[in-house]
């Protein structure tokens, strides 16, 4: 695991491309990583970083690492989800027990706005308070190292 971090760090520092763009591109995966977006953490990453004109490739390593590096997400997504209810004034929905659904019931409409909505929204807003704050950091920390690491290349 730590090879692995570490093999993903020098790419992120051997991007040839500006500091601001690489760390921007990481501030967007590490945003893209918090939200519950699951299958669409990655495109959405590079697709945003597209059109910031920032570096897709971090974006994409940063959605990655992030998560494989953070294992406590499960716990993050449920504590996102409660503070997203409470932000929007919201009780957390009962406990779905999917096999009360019947194949059929997943080929209508009502299982998604019944089941998945309700809980998607207050994990999305819970998500943000997260996410953003991450990626700030993340943003100001790897434009740092990145600066830093390219000045003592410079100076050898």
């Amino acid at each position: 695991m730590k090879q692995w971090l570490v093999a993903h760090h020098m790419t992120l520092m051997a991007i040839a491309d500006t500091p601001h763009s690489i760390a921007l591109g990481s501030a967007i995966g590490i945003f893209f990583g918090f939200t519950p977006l699951y299958p669409l953490k990655t495109l959405l990453s590079i697709a945003v970083a597209w059109i910031c004109r920032c570096n897709k490739i971090a974006a994409a390593i940063a959605v990655t690492v992030h998560d494989v590096a953070i294992w406590a997400m499960p716990a993050i997504y449920l504590a996102e989800y409660q503070l997203g209810c409470w932000s929007l004034h919201r009780p957390p929905a009962q406990r779905v027990h999917f096999r009360q659904f019947g194949l059929h019931d997943y080929m209508h409409w009502h299982v998604f706005s019944r089941v998945v909505w309700p809980t998607f929204w207050p994990a999305f807003v819970g998500s943000l308070f997260l996410a953003i704050p991450s990626a700030i950091v993340i943003y100001f920390l790897m434009r740092l190292l990145i600066s830093r690491a390219r000045t003592l290349q410079k100076t050898d």
